[in-house]
């Protein structure tokens, strides 16, 4: 753990929170505590503590859609950690002008393909550790103190090295798979059970869709779009396509689950082609 000298100023530094953690246990409000002890005045905002446990690809498009809410410097401490205790690296990145903390499991992935500019940071110096280590909870001992730290002003150079070679999931952009068409899949259900996935506007044009494109889902083919989800451009399709708040393509019904309608899950692929 660092001290801090009682002439030294306090930072106000905004942290955010990102885990599969819940609320039920202590391990959320432990990590705030032990960031507080180094930085009395540092503010959080949980993104959320519901990422499914063990899902690290849920987190890191989690993680994605929401920390360009986020202002300057703003650090961003993830955990969803399958690995915590084994050889797999802590890490620091700046990337966007803004800090995230957490394990080197592929969590970091999306941030990572979107910020090319990135500096990634393995942390080594076990002064800013809070002691003894536990083996089963990386996210108090090692996670935590290392964005204390942070948010006092500690640069990532005193933590740790550089090092060019993350753990890293699939790429998220979708394949080309012949001219016009394209191979995606879906990355994420939310509670709605609308089914997002991986198609930007930089592949799924406004020109291809006004040219007419069809989306093909475990035996579900899908024509229409719409504006917003209480649009009735298409009134006869019940399952539609819109362009969600994340920039992702999602397939949606309105006022109902589309996931359940299809009986889909995250991982599944969507086809794309042009209308013949």
């Amino acid at each position: 753990m660092i001290s801090v000298s009682p002439t030294k100023p306090r930072l106000t530094t905004l942290i955010t929170l990102l885990t599969d953690f819940g609320l039920a246990d202590y391990f959320v409000g432990a990590m705030k505590g032990v960031m507080l002890r180094e930085n009395p005045r540092a503010q959080f905002v949980d993104i959320t503590h519901d990422i499914p446990p063990h899902n690290i690809e849920a987190g890191a498009f989690t993680l994605l859609a929401a920390y360009q809410a986020f202002p300057a410097k703003t650090i961003h401490l993830a955990v969803v950690d399958p690995g915590v205790g084994s050889a797999r690296r802590p890490l620091v990145i700046a990337a966007g002008k803004q800090f995230f903390v957490g394990p080197d499991n592929g969590l970091f992935s999306y941030i990572l393909e979107r910020e090319a500019k990135a500096r990634i940071f393995h942390v080594t110096n076990e002064k800013y550790f809070r002691r003894p280590v536990s083996r089963t909870f990386h996210g108090r001992d090692i996670f935590a103190p290392v964005a204390g730290a942070l948010s006092l002003g500690v640069k990532p150079a005193e933590l740790g090295t550089v090092i060019t070679d993350p753990c890293r999931l699939a790429l998220l952009s979708p394949e080309r798979s012949g001219k016009g068409n394209l191979r995606a899949r879906i990355i994420h259900i939310d509670r709605f059970g609308n089914c997002l996935t991986n198609l930007t506007q930089r592949e799924l044009t406004p020109a291809m869709i006004e040219g007419g494109v069809r989306l093909k889902l475990k035996g579900t083919t899908i024509t229409a779009f719409r504006q917003f989800f209480s649009d009735e451009g298409d009134h006869r399709s019940k399952l539609f396509a819109i362009w969600g708040s994340a920039g992702f393509l999602e397939i949606a019904a309105q006022n109902h689950s589309a996931a359940q309608l299809m009986k889909v899950a995250v991982g599944q692929e969507v086809s794309v082609s042009a209308k013949k």
